[in-house]
């Protein structure tokens, strides 16, 4: 049976798959998949560096503003979800492609990840919750850090939700999360070319810090209050995303902007470092510099994708490279 060609596109954040995705889903006749767990969230545009509708350049994007603040997304949601639109897409003529930076999330689809059907326990996650709340995010994660670290590597301590779901796994079933994940076919069920882009860690720290700059001066501060003032907990996982959490303290009165803004980008850059460790173990991903000589790679990128979407899809040689 023939595969479903499924493009993606990963990356650490600040590394310009914005602009890349939507001139690759225009040579391509693509529709854009969010692959990115704080992009669902209505209102919280500024802080995920969420494309404007008017940036959009008339090509679709999925699985954007689908959740309230207040409530629960996860892999399994994203995976659900991707299963649904990506025939969808495919129905129109059209090549799926998924663009983020999370990537459990978007590994799970690449491979057909099954998820734990361990059961939950209620009062040991009350507890979790209890010590985060208590002792703070980092003790939380130490915790996790002893019992699971290879989870523990990936896991930010600011992802509570995520944090408490792996331990409560160990808790539960006596196995790891990372030894569940390890031990998941690496077979994809899609024709798959995965993309990332990658540039020297200094260029990309230069590029982080200007963004959380131009998102301080965009209104992300407002955008901060305005979620509290609307009555998202400070607890809820949409306010645990970067640019969030660290401004919080901030607007509560418990520590100075420069202070917030400084916090943001050392958590911003650790984020960063992350993502590139959590892509750079999955297989079969094609690496692009998007550094100062991206231009060169174009072509590249082009070739890779008409070697293996050719037989199925037209590509569009009036490209704008």
């Amino acid at each position: 049976m023939t595969k479903q060609p499924l493009l993606v596109l990963v990356g650490p954040t600040a590394v310009g798959k914005t602009k890349l995705s939507l001139e690759l889903a225009k040579a391509w006749n693509a529709e854009i998949i969010s692959g990115d767990s704080m992009q669902v969230y209505r209102g919280m545009d500024i802080g995920t560096a969420k494309i404007p509708c008017d940036e959009m350049e008339g090509i679709p994007h999925h699985l954007i503003d689908i959740r309230n603040p207040d409530e629960p997304y996860s892999a399994a949601d994203f995976q659900e979800a991707c299963s649904r639109l990506i025939p969808e897409i495919a129905a129109r003529g059209k090549l799926p492609f998924i663009v983020g930076g999370t990537g459990l999330y978007i590994e799970s689809v690449c491979y057909g990840y099954q998820f734990s059907e361990a059961g939950s326990d209620e009062a040991f996650r009350a507890e979790l919750q209890k010590l985060a709340d208590a002792d703070g995010v980092d003790a939380l994660h130490a915790r996790l850090a002893a019992a699971d670290p290879e989870s523990a590597a990936k896991l930010h301590p600011n992802d509570v939700r995520r944090v408490i779901r792996a331990l409560e796994i160990v808790h539960v079933t006596g196995q790891t999360m990372s030894s569940q994940l390890a031990g998941q076919k690496k077979e994809s069920p899609y024709e798959l070319v995965i993309l990332g882009l990658q540039m020297d860690r200094a260029e990309l720290y230069g590029r982080i810090e200007e963004r959380i700059d131009l998102m301080m001066e965009a209104g992300l501060p407002e955008e901060v209050a305005r979620l509290l003032e609307q009555g998202v907990p400070e607890n809820a996982v949409a306010m645990q995303g970067l640019g969030y959490k660290e401004l919080v303290p901030w607007l509560r009165g418990g520590t100075t902007k420069e202070e917030a803004v400084q916090l943001l980008k050392r958590d911003t850059r650790r984020f960063a470092k992350r993502q590139l460790s959590w892509f750079r173990h999955m297989k079969d991903i094609h690496w692009i510099d998007a550094g100062e000589n991206f231009h060169n790679n174009l072509e590249l990128i082009h070739a890779i994708l008409a070697g293996k979407f050719a037989v199925d899809l037209e590509y569009t040689t009036n490209n704008p490279f």
